[in-house]
């Protein structure tokens, strides 16, 4: 597959990404390289990345706890630590090898330490790929808040390895689709179209698939970088989707939600209040929702949980001047953006879900 250059920064897939990262430590003069892992990367990646990296310099290898709640600027500080007792300096690269986590935390650590080093982001996990491997958002949580203290700066590289997803279970192969699909519902109804019926793909159909998410990502990302207008709409089904994943997040009486369950959720909620606000037909709420369901597990979700998951809405991104600005669709592939949605219509698409 032929390499997307996105801004400053190259995306390579499976058979090149080793030699162009090779060549990336080649030709800088890195003083040192830190490699950033969780705990299952460290035990199911880490084998298979070391026999791929040609070089003499010392490389030292950083494990955090895998998982969202140690997403945080505690976990960044340790980091820190950890690489400035190793002698990190300006010319060390960080190579981050992991999912979202990873990838998002990494990228914070490295565009602050030493007020700046070269990172390179390595995803094995399908969400990683489709979604944290273009437009360069690096940042942690803020306590169950996501991704609320970050900045934007690309990496050098970001190299996508389908190999590494032979080592994912099933909850986080859906978790990555959940992305895939929302390309298509806000750029590419042709993308969307074969999507659908995810049980028919095959392992060389999702290469594909993953490399044409990618490049619909990286076209939006490319005409506004810093999310002034179009970029907003990657944040479709993120408004809720967010807000779910925080609020079972922090209560202790629900199980955790990966990511992309929540945004396929929040996908539902969206459209259905498409459907009332922006006029979304009928029919494509009624096949987003049949194709949501066949593949994401429907989660219980109370009616005196939908205060709780509104109050966290006000801290989404998005948001400006103190209103909760909504994505919505027009039609599969057309997007309206900076929408406002009464309390009152929120309730009604919680229900709608529920009753599905």
């Amino acid at each position: 597959m032929q390499s997307i250059k996105s801004g400053s920064s190259t995306v390579y897939f499976n058979t090149e990404c080793y030699s162009a990262l090779n060549q990336q430590i080649a030709t800088n003069n890195y003083s040192n390289i830190f490699i950033l892992v969780d705990s299952n990367t460290h035990e199911f990646c880490i084998p298979y990345f070391m026999g791929t990296l040609e070089t003499d310099l010392q490389t030292e290898i950083i494990e955090i706890q895998a998982g969202e709640i140690h997403k945080t600027i505690e976990t960044c500080s340790g980091v820190w630590n950890v690489m400035s007792e190793l002698n990190g300096d300006r010319k060390s690269i960080l190579i981050n090898l992991g999912g979202g986590v990873i990838t998002d935390l990494g990228g914070f650590v490295a565009s602050c330490f030493k007020r700046g080093i070269d990172f390179v982001n390595i995803p094995t996990t399908l969400l990683a790929m489709v979604d944290a491997s273009v437009g360069g958002k690096n940042g942690v949580d803020l306590g169950s808040l996501k991704n609320q203290i970050g900045v934007i700066n690309l990496p050098e590289l970001v190299l996508i390895d389908t190999t590494y997803l032979d080592t994912l279970p099933a909850e986080q192969m859906r978790s990555g689709l959940a992305e895939m699909l929302k390309h298509g519902l806000i750029q590419d109804k042709a993308y969307w179209d074969k999507m659908k019926d995810l049980s028919s793909l095959t392992l060389e159909d999702l290469d594909q698939l993953i490399y044409e998410s990618v490049l619909i990502k990286n076209k939006v990302v490319l005409e506004d970088p810093t999310e002034k207008g179009m970029r907003k709409t990657l944040n479709f089904g993120h408004t809720l989707g967010h807000a779910i994943e925080s609020y079972f997040l922090e209560n202790t009486e629900k199980q955790d939600l990966l990511h992309g369950e929540a945004v396929a959720i929040g996908m539902i909620l969206a459209c259905y209040i498409s459907n009332n606000l922006t006029d979304f037909p009928s029919e494509a709420l009624q096949e987003v929702s049949e194709v949501i369901i066949k593949n994401f597990n429907k989660k219980n979700i109370l009616d005196t949980d939908y205060s709780h998951i509104i109050e966290l809405m006000k801290y989404d991104k998005k948001n400006t001047h103190g209103k909760i600005n909504f994505v919505l669709l027009s039609k599969i592939g057309s997007t309206v953006i900076d929408q406002s949605v009464p309390n009152e219509l929120i309730i009604k698409a919680f229900d709608y879900y529920n009753s599905l």
